[in-house]
């Protein structure tokens, strides 16, 4: 991502939401944006493509919030096109310069924009730069690919491993990367190799932009590649076996790191994001890390009370204790046979009971139950609700 680009992409436009939206709004949008864009949805449509790679990039930012702080605080300082200096014009910032141009977070990606805000601006501050300074090609970070995938219920809460096809943008194979057909390309002499070229912007300051001659690349091919035209990068398809851990939920998104496309000149690989769907089960539910399920028992289980079965997933039967007396509705407890957590251990059953009522009698069962209904009569169910009532 370039200077220009940073500071003049509305990554709230793109993505629908207002500049106060929450977490859960910009999660929202760009689950919503991500379906209807994404190339499985749309073969074949350029446009769509680059779309989803727009949305992507925007979730990337405003789906972070240390990045969604920098974004916007980057936004502030260069919004009108130049610095603007803080109170006094004294060049003071209200945010932490370290963190802004040479922060980095785990897995070698500075600042979290691709190259780092450290690349964006690296140029801001560099009067009196000796010669040949910053002259090196720089490497260069591959790009983020994010894929879904379907798992059933049961892959979700066990874990699964599934073949994920994915197609990105990587070293072309015809000319090694070099975009030169015989293998041959030569430094550009516009920015010497380094794939930026500054430009002032009053004050002494000055900012940095992609070599429009290079294309940023540093190199210009002499003789362009044939598959490539030049560029060093072509399509490239993969299919990759890729591990979903256990206990995932419907709509969560994966990062895997460094299985995305790969780098440039050394540079490291990109992230791999995986948005997980979940199917239904026919018996169980999920909440959180529990999973639940309602089991019907009969009047007189509840009554007298009784030794119930209760199914599990993929595991063997477990028998709850019903006490006397049980109502319907109530919730009891198989410790242990939920879902994975994060941790290893299993979330909880949560088993609710509901009473079944029979839509056909034996004559037995009848005359069992005129029999308890005459023995039961002076007792009504409903007293305490009607003195409720004319209390309220």
């Amino acid at each position: 991502m370039n200077t220009k680009d940073f500071v003049e992409k509305d990554y709230y436009k793109v993505l629908g939401v207002p500049k106060d939206a929450t977490e859960a709004e910009i999660k929202k949008a760009y689950r919503k944006l991500a379906r209807e864009f994404h190339p499985d949805a749309n073969k074949g449509d350029a446009s769509a493509e680059e779309r989803f790679k727009e949305i992507s990039e925007a979730n990337d930012i405003l789906g972070d919030a240390k990045k969604r702080k920098e974004y916007d605080e980057a936004r502030a300082l260069f919004g009108n096109g130049g610095f603007r200096p803080g109170p006094g014009g004294g060049g003071s910032f209200n945010f932490d310069l370290g963190d802004l141009f040479g922060g980095t977070q785990q897995g070698g990606q500075a600042g979290g924009f691709g190259g780092g805000l450290g690349d964006v601006f690296g140029g801001l501050f560099n009067r009196g730069a000796g010669p040949g300074a910053g002259t090196r090609t720089q490497p260069r970070r591959g790009q983020d690919i994010e894929s879904e995938v379907t798992l059933s219920f049961t892959e979700a809460v066990d874990g699964a491993t599934v073949p994920l096809r994915m197609s990105s943008q990587a070293p072309c194979k015809a000319c090694s990367g070099t975009g030169d057909k015989n293998g041959t390309p030569r430094v550009c002499p516009t920015c010497v190799g380094t794939g930026q070229v500054s430009r002032g912007s009053g004050g002494g300051f000055s900012l940095t932009d992609p070599c429009a001659d290079c294309k940023g690349r540093g190199l210009i091919a002499e003789t362009p590649c044939d598959i490539c035209k030049g560029s060093g990068r072509a399509r490239s398809s993969r299919t990759m076996q890729v591990r979903i851990p256990a206990g995932v939920s419907d709509g969560q998104r994966i990062r895997l790191r460094g299985k995305g496309a790969p780098g440039e000149r050394g540079g490291p690989a990109g992230d791999l994001y995986v948005v997980v769907h979940v199917g239904t089960h026919p018996v169980f539910g999920r909440k959180d890390d529990n999973l639940t399920v309602t089991v019907p028992v009969t009047f007189a289980e509840a009554a007298l009370g009784a030794d119930i079965k209760v199914p599990t997933l993929n595991g063997p039967s477990v028998t709850l204790k019903l006490p006397p007396g049980t109502p319907n509705g109530r919730t009891m407890r198989a410790r242990g046979k939920g879902a994975v957590r994060k941790d290893g251990t299993r979330g909880d059953l949560l088993v609710t009971v509901e009473v079944a009522v029979p839509t056909e009698l034996s004559d037995k069962a009848r005359e069992a139950l005129e029999m308890y209904r005459e023995a039961t009569e002076s007792q009504d169910p409903r007293s305490a609700l009607f003195e409720s009532a004319k209390g309220a």
